[in-house]
């Protein structure tokens, strides 16, 4: 976006006004603040999503996020409360759209009756290829960018208890005959490995690379495959 398409901070009055008019919010270039808020919430979230997977998190200010995002400081703390905020409503914005294509895969397969391991080798490639296809959400997600601290660590243990219920749910749907007792447990065990895949990949692997992604789509659906035949033997 360039600099001239961005909102200003004063507002334009319409020529309509009057000390008369019924009070009402100002627009700017046609958004209430509401919007411009909004505006620059997304704005800084993809300068985050750029800055954090080329230079890492703890490489990255809050300033050269301001200037990549074209929004002053003072708007930057309108929005976030701090550098570690705007990186975990990133993380939130790539696991919630993840998660949607995973779901609406999933529901997609059930409508068409596709169901079984044949569904769920479909599930994984579509999980990897929301993360992998563009390599900046796995550099943030599970690479050298990903940021720690209690608060996020929290937040990457409630998106992995997400997938695990989603795979228990799975199973559950296709009658996969996990041993009573023992479902939650494999499903976590299953969880945890697609994502460690996925995290040790990303140190040697070219992520750019179709070849090396198409090697970690095998190797993910290979490991799915043998825990599952392991859990139901």
């Amino acid at each position: 976006m360039a600099r001239s398409d961005l909102p200003t901070d004063s507002p334009t009055d319409s020529p309509t006004d009057s000390p008369t008019d019924t009070p009402r919010r100002r627009r700017i270039r046609g958004m209430d603040a509401g919007q411009r808020r909004e505006q620059r919430r997304r704005q800084l979230l993809d300068a985050a999503l750029d800055l954090f997977a080329e230079r890492g998190y703890a490489a990255t200010s809050i300033e050269q996020l301001c200037q990549h995002a074209y929004v002053g400081t003072k708007g930057f703390y309108e929005v976030f409360d701090g550098r570690e905020d705007c990186y975990l409503a990133l993380l939130a914005d790539i696991t919630g759209r993840a998660q949607r294509e995973v779901t609406d895969r999933f529901e997609a397969l059930s409508a068409d009756g596709t169901t079984g391991l044949d569904a769920e080798r479909r599930l994984v490639e579509t999980f990897a290829h929301a993360m992998v296809d563009d390599p900046r959400l796995a550099i943030v997600t599970f690479g050298r960018a990903a940021a720690v601290s209690p608060a996020m660590e929290r937040r990457r243990r409630e998106n992995r208890r997400w997938a695990v219920a989603f795979v228990e749910s799975v199973w559950r749907h296709h009658g996969v005959p996990v041993p009573s007792g023992h479902l939650h447990a494999v499903a976590t065990g299953l969880v945890g490995g697609l994502f460690e895949l996925i995290a040790d990949w990303l140190l040697d692997a070219d992520p750019h690379d179709a070849s090396a992604v198409e090697s970690l789509l095998r190797d993910l659906v290979a490991f799915y495959e043998t825990v599952r035949a392991g859990a139901t033997a």
